[in-house]
Order: C-alpha cells, then structure tokens, then sequence
C-alpha cells in the first residue's frame, strides 16, 4: 500500500509540474511574439523620420545601398535587419549584405510572416516610402526553445525530491499503521495480551479496541478449552490407572482361555487411553505456553536423563543408540519440561512407529542440533506434512494418538526453535528422521 501510494503521489505531482510546465511555456512564446512585435514596430517607426532625412540628403540615390553605422556589426548576431524600399519595391537601403534583395513582404501597412521571417512595415511620404523591419522566425523559436528549457530543467530536480518529501511524509503517517500490523501479526494463541492502542491516532483507535475485545474472547475460549483438556485428562488418570490393575490382576487370576482373552484386549485398551490421557495433559501444557524461562540451563544432561529412563523400560531393550559430540554443550533459556516433552515424544514415536528390528538413533551434535532416526518404510512430503497435524497418524498397526510430533513441534516454536521431518534418511533409501534444533 506505501509503496502505491508513492507511486501514484508521484505520478501526480510530475504530471501537474509537467501540466503547468506546458502551460507556461505556451503563455511565455506568446508574450514574447509581443515583446518580439512591439520591438519591430517601434524599431521600425523609429527609423522612419531617420531614412527620410537620409534619402532627402542623397537625391540621386540610384543603387541601394547599406545604412550607415552597420558595418561594426557584422561580425555580431544579426535580430532585426532593415529595407528600406520605394513603392515599386526597389530596395532604397538596407542593413546588411544579405537583406540586399527585397522582403517577400507586400508593400503595406502592418505586420506580415512567413517561415522564415517576421516582418513589420511602415509608410510614409504618401506611399512613396516604405521601411520594413526583419526578425528571424529561427531567433524567436530559440528563445521560445531556452526559454522552455529553463521551466523544464527544474523539473529534472524538483521532481525526485518532491518524490523524497512525500516518502518521507507518507513514510511517517503509515507508521502507526504499520505498527499495529506488526502488533497485530505478534498474535498467536501463545500470546493474546492486548495490544496497546492509546498511543494509535484517533481514525486507528476503534481498530485496536476491537482487536483487543476479540482477543479477550479468545484468551477466555483458550484458557476454558486449555483447562477442560488438563482437568478432564487429570481426573481420567486415576480410574484409568485403577481399571488397569485391575483388569492385570483378574489376568493373573483367569486361566488361559477366551476370557483372559478378552481381559489382555481390555488391558491393552486402558493402557492406550492411559497415554491418551498423558498426551493430552502434555497438549494442555504445550497450549499453556511453557516453552521459555529467563535463565540458561544444561539441556544436555536433560537429554541423557530420558535417554536412560528408555534404556530402562522393558519398551525398548537394547535399541538406544546415543551418540553425543565430545565436548557438546546445549546451554538454553528454556524450560527443562518443555524439553524434555519434546524428546520423550520423539523417541517415543521413533521407538513405536520404527522397525522393531532396527535400532533408534539419538545424536545431540555440536551446532544444538537433536536427531532422532529410526527405520522406516521412505515417506512422501505429503505424508511428512500430515504428521504435523494434531490425531494424523501413518499407515501402521501400532498404538498412539497422533499427538506426539504436533506436541513437539508447538513447544519447539515456543523454544524458538524448529522440528524438521525427514525421509528417507540421507545417505540412506529408507528410515525416518527427526531434527530438532534450538537456536543460540
């Protein structure tokens, strides 16, 4: 829109100096045709009485003749040159040696132009006398021409500075306009405080109000969903947990047959709506926005914490491979919670989603960056995007929500850092990669 409207404020002004330019340069060629006639007129009845004299003091006059004081100026630029004829158009006297032969003009009263030639005659002596006075048609259309130029020179520039006022003035009005984009774009649903307005001029100010009203509406619908979410995934944690010893004691106590049977599918069943439930109190967190805190802490040691809680559980015996740079630090302001939701999520979808058969891969390399690789049938783009989205789940026969990598990826944004999904590996024509990098 700045960039418009300078454009088009622009066009404008040069247009109008262009206009008005024109226009004065029609208005100055017709006052110099006046200048440049009254000149020949006066010039020409000036003469008048001064040729009379001469002719009445040379009588006998037979071949014309130059004026007298004419010669010293030969060598200069020639305006007006002078005739002086009888009334059968002999030329009597003249200016200069080229104006010996007579005008083209007729032999009367007035004022008379060709291409070439702007002449004024006058009589006198009944008619027996006429001085005709010259100017060049090429002497008044190059003042008319320097005299365009120096209405059109200035333009050259006026003009860009005009251009350069008005981005600085347009520059400085959209300003509050920009800044309540800005502040408006600054909006997720990780930050809905209201956006400050009373600094904003008077036309932007209902904007802002009506930003912030609709903000308010969306904090109260977030925190109710956010708390719904964390109450009602607390409050199942229990009865779940309760129901499934139950149901792995009853297993213990049935004997083999059709009713352990079904027992195992109802255990199996709690167990995934146990992770359900966890997985919903980690969304509930991620929402609530627990991603950053002020002071740095050691990541690292956070890393190898879940690393060996996974080594540990009978999930994964034996297909942890961890692998850490010597030397490697990860010192961030972000919260050790947040993070270690992350990490727990990634491994925990690699050690499900990935071949049983092949090892999951954990590297926490120099420049801060995680990767976790497991085996996997290669994956399109289509299907990599998918898995961002909250419930997407791949084409597989394990348990899970399809909570795990949009949990990850909404804390990542909140740590400032980013999750990025890969396959097939590099270097490799299958697998399933996940890099999760913080910036410094």
């Amino acid at each position: 829109m700045t960039r418009q409207l300078i454009l088009w404020l622009a066009a404008a002004i040069t247009a109008f100096w262009l206009l008005a330019t024109g226009l004065g340069v029609l208005v100055m060629q017709d006052e110099f045709g006046e200048i440049f006639d009254s000149s020949l007129q006066e010039t020409a009845e000036r003469l008048m009485p001064l040729v009379i004299d001469d002719l009445f003091q040379r009588e006998g006059l037979q071949a014309p003749r130059r004026l007298e004081g004419t010669a010293a100026t030969e060598a200069e630029e020639k305006y007006l040159t002078y005739q002086v004829r009888n009334a059968e158009g002999h030329v009597l006297l003249h200016s200069h040696d080229e104006t010996a032969a007579p005008f083209p003009a007729p032999l009367k009263q007035g004022f008379w132009e060709n291409e070439a030639y702007r002449i004024y005659t006058v009589s006198a002596v009944d008619g027996t006398v006429f001085v005709q006075v010259a100017d060049r048609m090429a002497h008044r259309h190059e003042a008319a021409m320097e005299g365009g130029l120096a209405l059109f020179l200035p333009i050259f520039l006026l003009v860009p500075l005009s251009i350069l006022v008005v981005w600085l003035i347009v520059r400085r009005m959209i300003a509050p306009i920009n800044d309540l984009r800005q502040a408006i774009a600054r909006k997720d649903s990780g930050n809905l405080e209201p956006i400050e307005f009373e600094t904003l001029p008077r036309e932007l100010r209902p904007i802002g109000r009506s930003v912030n009203r609709l903000l308010s509406r969306l904090r109260a619908a977030f925190d109710a969903e956010r708390e719904f979410t964390a109450n009602s995934a607390h409050e199942l944690r229990t009865p779940i947990a309760g129901a499934l010893a139950q149901t792995q004691l009853l297993i213990a106590e049935l004997r083999s047959g059709p009713a352990k049977t079904r027992a195992r599918q109802i255990e199996a069943s709690l167990a995934n709506l146990g992770r359900l439930a966890e997985k919903l109190l980690q969304l509930a967190r991620a929402e609530a926005g627990i991603g950053t805190i002020d002071d740095p802490v050691d990541l690292a040691s956070v890393l190898e914490l879940v690393v060996n809680d996974f080594e540990r559980s009978a999930s994964a015996p034996g297909r942890i491979r961890y692998q850490r740079d010597p030397g490697t630090t990860l010192v961030r302001p972000v919260s050790q919670d947040a993070f270690a939701i992350v990490v727990r999520n990634l491994i925990e979808n690699a050690l499900v989603h990935g071949k049983p058969d092949e090892p999951v891969e954990i590297r926490l390399e120099r420049n801060g960056m995680l990767r976790v690789i497991n085996g996997a049938a290669p994956l399109t783009e289509a299907e990599l995007q998918a898995f961002r989205q909250r419930f997407a789940r791949g084409k597989t026969g394990s348990p899970g929500s399809g909570l795990g990598l949009s949990i990850a990826e909404r804390l990542a944004h909140q740590m400032n850092g980013r999750l990025e999904l890969f396959s097939p590996v590099a270097g490799r024509n299958d697998g399933f990669e996940a890099r999760f990098t913080l910036d410094d």
